[in-house]
């Protein structure tokens, strides 16, 4: 039985190709869930970037649905709770060590975690950019750096047959 739950949390989300995006990538890494916060999403929800239609595998759920007014509150109390944004004191991701169930909370597009949420957070960490990168890419990089660190990092070829594009027929010749 799979021990790890990996849930992504977007606090009011207001592009619809960055919530594409996080789902693209959750389905990649094999993410459990993603919620969201706030109505900006709800508003905008057409899902162009979904190109593998994740949200119809993965749900994609706004915590109000679930009676909740936070994300912390719409998982049980296992799972930690990791905030994700540039803030001053945070854990450079490569130093962090993932636990088996997280919530990884990441900010808005246009701002950052509250500091009620961050107060209530179990770790919080940050990836050592210059600069902060949009969404979508930071939750890429969280969900790989995840990945990279734990035994699934350790796949080989039937893992690249499983994924690869029918087009693509490719092999390394040594």
């Amino acid at each position: 039985m799979k021990k790890e739950f990996v849930t992504i949390g977007l606090i009011n989300p207001k592009n619809t190709a960055n919530v594409g995006s996080v789902m693209r990538a959750a389905g990649c890494y094999q993410a459990d869930q993603v919620l969201y916060s706030g109505q900006r999403y709800d508003r905008a929800v057409k899902m162009s970037t979904d190109t593998k239609n994740m949200s119809t595998s993965i749900p994609l759920t706004n915590i109000e649905t679930l009676g909740v007014d936070s994300l912390a509150d719409a998982v049980d109390l296992e799972t930690k709770i990791v905030c994700v944004d540039l803030i001053q004191g945070a854990t450079p991701l490569p130093a962090f060590n993932h636990p088996e169930k997280a919530l990884y909370i990441f900010g808005p597009e246009d701002g950052t975690i509250d500091q009620k949420v961050v107060d209530r957070a179990d770790f919080v960490v940050f990836v050592p950019t210059i600069g902060c990168m949009n969404l979508a890419a930071s939750v890429n990089v969280l969900l790989y750096d995840r990945l990279a660190k734990s035994a699934r990092g350790d796949a080989g070829d039937e893992l690249i047959r499983q994924s690869k594009d029918v087009n693509n027929n490719v092999k390394v010749r040594i």
